[in-house]
């Protein structure tokens, strides 16, 4: 039989279980939401073409960097550091399916490890999430295989 403190740490336990879970399901959503927009002949992949898009995938800080990064070249007339698709590392794209495995990194913040074939060549992204409020942000994003600057943040810091 279990004493009252036995049974009061187990339904402890069992909550910080299920809101754990809870989290990990919701950050896998965010992620496979993002990667089903390239799967198939029809995947036409997430342009982060304004400002409400920029800011609804990635946390604040970031989405200052890419913003300002954007208006900057725009005024130049030339293309900014991110001339190519950061979901995918890459300008074009035919993925056929994914893979995702989280990584609870403590309370609000997990990181997903995507891998895809993209034209037949193996591909690994990484995204590392904070949640904000209720929602999943992107902090930062690494490519496998790519030589530096191999991270989003790395191409707006100089």
């Amino acid at each position: 039989m279990l004493s009252r403190r036995e049974t009061v740490l187990i339904a402890a336990w069992s909550a910080l279980t299920r809101r754990v879970a809870a989290a990990d399901a919701s950050a896998r959503a965010f992620v496979a939401a993002i990667y089903d927009a390239y799967v198939g002949k029809n995947g036409d992949g997430i342009a982060l073409d304004s400002e409400q898009k920029v800011q609804h995938y990635f946390e604040p800080s970031l989405a200052a960097m890419i913003l300002r990064d954007q208006k900057e070249a725009a005024r130049h007339q030339e293309v900014g550091n991110l001339d190519f698709d950061p979901f995918v590392d890459a300008q074009d794209w035919d993925i056929a399916a994914f893979n995702v495995v989280m990584n609870d990194k403590g309370p609000d913040r997990a990181s997903a490890t995507v891998q895809f074939n993209n034209f037949g060549k193996s591909q690994t992204v990484v995204l590392e999430l904070v949640k904000i409020k209720s929602e999943w942000k992107i902090s930062d994003i690494s490519w496998t295989p790519r030589e530096n600057p191999n991270t989003l943040r790395a191409l707006y810091v100089h």
